[in-house]
């Protein structure tokens, strides 16, 4: 790559920023903490849906020391939405060292920050060169696709191989100054211009650089490994009823979905129906009996590598001491309660039924 081609890969690109750039939230500060929250959020997240959730948790956790003194359950209630909760259970680790370890001053080495909980290559990239002015690349999913037109990249990049040649070509065209304008502005020309489909190639001011537009092959890259069928579990649930409360669980803290709260069941075996399930997993979980009644919704739900339907039923409790097996806490709770914890999508949407319909 030739100094000519970098230079004008970097004059246009930042002159289009300037005009063309997106007024959000953090990028109106220089803030480290209040950039590091935006792009934890943006991970696997389109900043229509993060944009909410950022204003409201930094309004509720201003800074880092704010987010170390917060129990996780508040934080996890401050995510709750938003998916991949693991983000938040490291966001909030993160946040604990950084106190301990340096009085709540965001580290801005690639050493201390990089060592973080939940810190990968990209986000100690983006929050080093943004916040801090630091020479370093970033290499999201908006970039890979920008640079695979581009440069007409005809290699796999899911292997590991190739993401290594990508890494070599972000820190390649990284100019001497202007790094956060620079590295936003990658980011931004790959989400709003450069997208998945259909690129809006009239728009891009490299298109008279671009490989992949010259050869009429925009829809043809980033080649990637094709994707497996999702699987399809059925799981039950059950709103157990003791008087007048209801019986929540809390997850293990690591795993899908650690620490939050949900109404206790589990997945479908082959042969089993939908109300042997739910009492052999209250059972197995809870050591408690119970008489399952009349179904109350059913909610189809996606995460990142399966779907679930969600089978909930309307249960009593009859005997037996909770004893936490299979959860980390339970809790009896009124129907008023419920909207202190944080629950997965699905569970909220058994809560929104449960006002509906039950007394």
């Amino acid at each position: 790559m030739n100094t000519r081609f970098k230079k004008r890969f970097q004059t246009k690109l930042l002159e289009w920023y300037a005009v063309e750039k997106r007024n959000l939230p953090w990028r109106r500060t220089k803030d480290p903490y209040r950039i590091w929250v935006a792009e934890i959020m943006l991970q696997q997240t389109q900043v229509a849906t993060a944009l909410s959730y950022y204003n409201r948790f930094v309004r509720r956790f201003p800074s880092v020391r704010s987010l170390a003194r917060a129990s996780l359950d508040d934080v996890l209630k401050a995510w709750e939405g938003l998916g991949y909760y693991g983000r938040a259970r490291n966001f909030h680790r993160a946040a604990c060292m950084v106190v301990s370890r340096s009085g709540g001053k965001v580290p801005d080495t690639w050493e201390a920050f990089s060592s973080l909980p939940g810190v990968g290559r990209y986000t100690a990239g983006a929050v080093l060169s943004i916040a801090f002015g630091r020479r370093v690349p970033i290499l999201d999913g908006n970039i890979i696709r920008l640079f695979s037109r581009l440069f007409r990249i005809t290699e796999n990049t899911d292997l590991n191989a190739t993401r290594d040649g990508l890494w070599d070509m972000a820190a390649s065209l990284l100019p001497e100054k202007n790094l956060r304008d620079f590295n936003e502005a990658l980011m931004e020309l790959g989400a709003t211009v450069c997208q998945p489909r259909s690129p809006l190639c009239a728009r891009c001011p490299l298109a008279g650089l671009c490989e992949a537009k010259r050869l009429s092959l925009q829809n043809e890259l980033p080649v990637r490994t094709p994707r497996k069928p999702v699987p399809h579990f059925d799981v039950t649930a059950g709103v157990i009823r003791k008087g007048g409360r209801f019986l929540i669980t809390k997850r293990p803290p690591k795993g899908l979905l650690g620490g939050l709260w949900e109404f206790p069941g589990g997945k479908v075996e082959k042969g089993e129906t939908l109300e042997a399930c739910l009492k052999r997993e209250i059972r197995e979980e809870l050591k408690i009996s119970i008489r399952v009644g009349r179904p109350l919704v059913s909610v189809r739900h996606a995460y990142t590598h399966f779907k679930i339907t969600l089978h909930v039923f309307e249960c009593r409790f009859i005997r037996g001491k909770i004893r936490l097996i299979g959860c980390d806490d339970a809790a009896w709770v009124t129907a008023a309660d419920l909207g202190r914890y944080a629950f997965p999508g699905a569970d909220r949407k058994v809560i929104e039924q449960i006002k509906e319909t039950m007394p």
